[in-house]
């Protein structure tokens, strides 16, 4: 796995250093840590690949993690900082509360860089690369992360509140708040398509697959309301999203979506008449298209609004302010 993720990202690193014209490329750099933190990169590896190992599910998680952050001011970290009397974080956001998971990976993760080089990689970044390694652990595409992020020292449920897509968003608001970040509808669709691994729960599926819609296979929702009852009891339960190839990173997403066998709302508008119908249709017969559109989106999104220079801080543990 070590050797795949080195080559295949030296590969990349080449190309996106002659073709990359995206914007915060004068501020983030690929080799931020050459020189400061060498070895940054390969302990954050490790850490992610023996936690993915240990459960699937992970990589889908740090994936999420890493998406919800850059979505609320950017790729700063905020969403890892825990409310203080000064603030209310992120964690409790209407589409984060018992839902991102993944904290003790990224503060594993930062305690073990911060013992070879203490103050120097900011948590922003190690969701930046754990997102990048996570993806490489299930099957996923590789891409070279842009490093240089630093942490904000503030969060904002407010912000997570209003910013963040909805499991119930339709797709001119999903595409409006993508566009708000400077994500067009390609980005939209193939960065939705990270929902061919990880599970939901209940409480997010629910009213689809009891609403007898035309949008929803019949026998996909009887299959999903065995996992998912009438009552506020399973709230909590869990299914994959994707039920064929739950922990691998493929294109089966697209596939069920044509199908009407998308688990959210949010994801089957991405193919309901719309005009990302065909984006949906290319991504589902053309994996290498998914997978490049797919590690360019990741790119893209890593550069919303980062903290760089001296704004913010690199903090000591990711869960507060120096």
């Amino acid at each position: 796995m070590g050797s795949r993720l080195s080559f295949s990202c030296m590969v990349l690193t080449i190309l996106f250093m002659i073709f990359s014209s995206l914007p915060c490329q004068a501020q983030l750099s690929s080799n931020f840590y050459d020189n400061t933190c060498p070895n940054a990169l390969s302990t954050i590896r490790s850490v992610i690949d023996t936690a993915v190992s240990r459960e699937q599910r992970m990589a889908a998680s740090l994936i999420r993690l890493h998406f919800h952050d850059c979505f609320v001011q950017g790729c700063d970290g905020s969403i890892l900082l825990e409310d203080t009397a000064s603030f209310t974080g992120e964690r409790t956001a209407r589409n984060n509360d018992q839902s991102v998971r993944g904290f003790e990976v990224i503060d594993d993760a930062k305690a073990q860089v911060e013992s070879i080089c203490p103050g120097i990689v900011s948590c922003a970044d190690i969701l930046a690369v754990a997102a990048r390694d996570s993806s490489v652990a299930v099957g996923g595409p590789c891409w070279t992360v842009n490093l240089g992020r630093r942490d904000s020292t503030t969060a904002s449920r407010t912000l997570a509140d209003r910013d963040l897509p909805a499991f119930t968003d339709s797709l001119p608001i999903l595409i409006s708040k993508f566009e708000n970040k400077d994500l067009n509808e390609r980005d939209l669709v193939a960065l939705s398509g990270a929902h061919t691994i990880g599970q939901a729960r209940c409480v997010t599926f629910r009213g689809r697959i009891y609403n007898n819609a035309s949008d929803i296979d019949p026998d996909f929702a009887s299959t999903r309301q065995s996992q998912c009852p009438t009552d506020s009891n399973g709230d909590g339960n869990l299914a994959p999203l994707d039920l064929e190839t739950p922990n691998t990173f493929d294109n089966n997403y697209y596939s069920n979506l044509i199908a009407r066998r998308g688990l959210l709302e949010s994801d089957q508008v991405l193919f309901s008449g719309g005009s990302t119908d065909s984006i949906v249709n290319e991504y589902s017969t053309d994996s290498s298209s998914f997978n490049s559109d797919f590690a360019a989106a990741m790119v893209k999104m890593g550069n919303i609004d980062p903290l760089t220079g001296s704004q913010g801080e690199i903090r000591r543990v990711c869960t507060a302010v120096n």
